[in-house]
């Protein structure tokens, strides 16, 4: 936000529900802003939804709001800083905001309900002057950077509940789990069936469940689909599992990373991986039952390098080989490929690698890439960097999570 500020664009803050949005613009923003010199009566903050002794919910309406506003904007000569929270309450806010960005003099921040604000339509409603800045719950750095327990009782802590603000107030397991399930029944699933009028509700929740629990796993609407079928007894066609898709991620409770030929350089298109924005919301979807430390870090370990700005593939590696006097092709999985414009790193996840068949076989896919990017091992043990023979990197998750340029 820091690096966006004054750039003409309007700035708009998405992310999950609850993930911190309102307080990242209306108090850490804010507070940067009068450190810097700015006066605080050049920051107009309205908050849409809260009906308060301000009484702002009543600016929901556009040409108050508008007059509310221009009111302030007084002086050519000074820089005021408009932030808008919930702005989807006001219809027709986007000539409003337009207006406002087109003054050389108003620099605008706004958040707003995922159905009004998507990130593939930011660009349309704004006349392609609108920026994503994405607002994630909170990483194992930013939660534990001041504890000083052993990192494997920090990490069990941060694979269970995750990083969402709100549980630095509840301070038992029992008040965590039920925070988050909340979440979900009264805040997530909820939001997603008025916001988008579901006749299937079944069929939703079932979807839900079916990506918490097969994290890292290969899918498609399709596959999904037939599983829904044949398993749960839910009739559905894969149109409909498509949009439902979409709607979770839309939501920002999920991501899927699409799969990627590295050799033939082009995408799969039907198949990705998807990976829930916050570990603790998809552990408590699924009551906690389904804990496998392997399938989470991935997870971790993908949101991790999302937060850190890098577009996140998995990638895939064919073989041509010899099996049973045959030549044969075999497929061979990198778990992530992490570009950010300038570097390209190729990732292994690996909790643990207790035998030297068990290194080869996570090593395998990585010496198959020809190309000269560097390739990681990323280990659940607590182990130094370290470099092997064939020049592919080894750390451990505690460094990667604690050092956000151990990459570069």
């Amino acid at each position: 936000m820091i690096d966006s500020r004054e750039n003409g664009d309007v700035k708009v803050v998405t992310g999950p529900r609850r993930c911190g949005k309102s307080w990242l613009l209306t108090r850490l923003y804010k507070e940067y802003l009068i450190a810097d010199g700015v006066p605080e009566e050049d920051i107009i903050i309205v908050s849409l939804d809260i009906d308060d002794e301000n009484n702002q919910s009543e600016l929901a309406d556009k040409e108050k709001l508008k007059a509310y506003l221009y009111a302030k904007i007084t002086d050519p000569k000074r820089m005021y800083y408009v932030i808008l929270d919930e702005i989807q309450e006001v219809d027709g806010f986007e000539k409003l905001v337009n207006g406002l960005r087109s003054k050389d003099n108003v620099d605008v921040y706004v958040t707003g309900s995922n159905a009004k604000l998507l990130s593939k339509d930011i660009s349309t409603i704004f006349r392609d002057r609108g920026q994503e800045i994405r607002c994630n719950p909170f990483s194992f750095k930013e939660l534990y950077a001041k504890r000083n327990e052993p990192f494997s009782e920090l990490w069990k802590e941060f694979y269970t509940f995750g990083g969402m603000p709100g549980l630095l107030s509840r301070k038992t397991p029992l008040q965590k789990a039920n925070y988050l399930q909340d979440l979900w029944r009264k805040t997530y699933i909820t939001d997603i069936i008025e916001r988008y009028s579901i006749g299937n509700e079944v069929a939703l929740e079932a979807i839900a469940d079916s990506l918490c629990s097969a994290i890292g796993s290969l899918s498609n609407p399709t596959k999904m689909a037939n599983s829904l079928q044949s398993v749960q007894n839910i009739k559905i066609d894969e149109e409909t599992v498509k949009k439902y898709l979409d709607y979770i991620c839309d939501s920002f409770l999920f991501e899927g990373a699409r799969r990627y030929d590295i050799k033939g350089k082009e995408y799969y298109k039907s198949f990705k991986k998807y990976y829930c924005v916050d570990v603790g919301l998809r552990n408590a979807r699924l009551n906690f039952r389904q804990q496998e430390v392997t399938h989470i870090m991935e997870n971790v370990i993908y949101n991790e390098l999302r937060s850190r700005d890098y577009l996140v593939d998995v990638g895939l590696i064919e073989s041509r080989e010899m099996r049973d006097g045959k030549q044969v092709y075999i497929q061979y999985e990198v778990d992530f490929i992490a570009t950010n414009g300038f570097d390209k790193y190729y990732i292994q996840s690996a909790y643990a690698l207790p035998t030297e068949v068990k290194q080869n076989q996570e090593l395998r896919s990585l010496k198959k890439i020809g190309d000269s990017f560097q390739k990681i091992v990323i280990q659940g043990d607590d182990i130094a960097t370290y470099t092997n023979d064939d020049g592919i990197i080894f750390m451990g998750l505690h460094q990667f999570l604690m050092n956000s340029d151990i990459l570069k």
